[in-house]
């Protein structure tokens, strides 16, 4: 069910409870209003974003966090919402939203829970994948029940030893037949062990991009494991494993695409990966500012509220206005990627970097400036500042984004 079918759920919404139901009213006269420039209908679905953000996400952020909880009956709510597929097409059950319209939705729901939405981001990117690349039996076979989020899917492009260097990757998938013989591993993937559809770079060729494709393999097949749950810093509300090949058979009709396109598919759903994370980056970034706004007005010392303070405003400001310039940096990316400029690539990769960057920063500074209740857990902008810390390394590191930025400039 897509978001327009679902207003008389977007209007119970918005009676729920929680410190992030003020958004709405503070977004109407504040300098960092993330409505601003928006269509009507935008409006309308990054209402119903914030919404179910407030009411189904935020109240369990830390819970989730805690325990390494995977929310899946929440993200099953969103994908009613039409969360589970925004930018796959209506006819396998997608809700057909354009790049800007997913960067504003991701950014709304990031301020519930930046971990949970972040792996919604990456479940969208796969099944946006198979969508775009697979053919009509392979569109219909797997995206319906994906874009409902009955089946869970994961990325798996990161190996042991080709992190930034995704060409050089080693999981090999040799041709016998009718099927494909997978073997390797792959690292940090996001929803390991947990989730039912992996989509697979793997080599079937010689070294370099060009001999590799890409397969999507169901869990159940024999010869598929996983390694142990990661312990990580932040993120804890999505299982982290390695997923590991041992002569696992993958029906050749399982590929997306002709063989030795994978890593053009690859780099394609990375274009829209990095636009995603950094979405998800700004939500956190806005939720952090509003806390610190919230605390700098409560809050007081020498008998007067830390808002009276001129360096605490001062550094409240910045915050404010890195997240816009962030912000729009991310909005001019995603509109670039939808229109397939060509240097959408380029925009891409700095909107990553900067949104990411200035974000964690802007999120650290707000625990700064709560002080030492900031360190503690019973206080969510340390879990904002954990959970996107890891957002300037994947989809590529901000390394590789420089890298990407300089080769568009010098034409290389």
């Amino acid at each position: 069910m897509a978001w327009r079918g679902c207003s008389r759920l977007g209007a119970q919404l918005r009676r729920s409870p929680g410190w992030l139901q003020g958004l709405g009213r503070r977004r109407i006269v504040s300098c960092i209003d993330p409505s601003t420039g928006l269509t009507e209908e935008q409006k309308e679905f990054q209402k119903v974003a914030f919404d179910f953000a407030a009411k189904e996400m935020a109240p369990h952020m830390a819970e989730w966090d805690e325990k390494e909880t995977f929310p899946v009956e929440t993200m099953r709510k969103a994908a009613q919402l039409g969360f589970g597929g925004i930018y796959v097409k209506p006819d396998v059950g997608g809700s057909g939203l354009s790049r800007l319209d997913t960067s504003i939705i991701f950014e709304a729901l990031s301020t519930g829970c930046t971990s949970t939405t972040a792996y919604l981001s990456i479940h969208n990117m796969c099944a946006w994948m198979i969508d775009t690349f697979g053919n009509e039996e392979q569109r219909h076979k797997f995206c319906p029940s994906l874009c409902s989020m009955e089946k869970l899917a994961s990325y798996c492009l990161t190996e042991p030893g080709s992190g930034s260097d995704a060409a050089s990757l080693i999981t090999s998938a040799k041709r016998k037949g009718d099927t494909y013989v997978l073997n390797g591993s792959k690292a940090f993937i996001s929803g390991g062990g947990d989730t039912d559809v992996y989509v697979v770079m793997c080599r079937t060729g010689g070294s370099g991009p060009k001999g590799i494709s890409c397969l999507v393999l169901e869990k159940g097949t024999p010869g598929l494991s996983f390694g142990k749950k990661e312990r990580k810093v932040g993120w804890n509300s999505q299982p982290t494993r390695a997923v590991i090949f041992e002569d696992c058979a993958v029906p050749v009709a399982n590929r997306l695409g002709a063989e030795g396109q994978g890593f053009g598919i690859a780099m394609k759903g990375l274009n829209g990966g990095r636009i995603n994370i950094a979405s998800c980056s700004l939500g956190a970034a806005h939720a952090s500012v509003l806390l610190t706004q919230d605390h700098l007005t409560i809050r007081k010392q020498f008998g007067e509220p830390l808002a009276s303070n001129q360096y605490l405003r001062f550094r409240l400001a910045e915050m404010a206005t890195r997240l816009v310039a962030a912000r729009l940096m991310v909005r001019n990316a995603a509109q670039a990627l939808q229109e397939e400029r060509e240097d959408a690539i380029a925009l891409c990769a700095m909107a990553k970097l900067f949104a990411t960057d200035e974000c964690f920063t802007i999120c650290n500074q707000a625990l700064q400036m709560h002080g030492g209740y900031g360190y503690l857990k019973d206080y969510a902008v340390q879990q904002f500042m954990r959970d996107i810390r890891v957002h300037q390394i994947l989809e590529g590191t901000n390394e590789v984004m420089r890298m990407i930025v300089a080769k568009n400039l010098l034409q290389e």
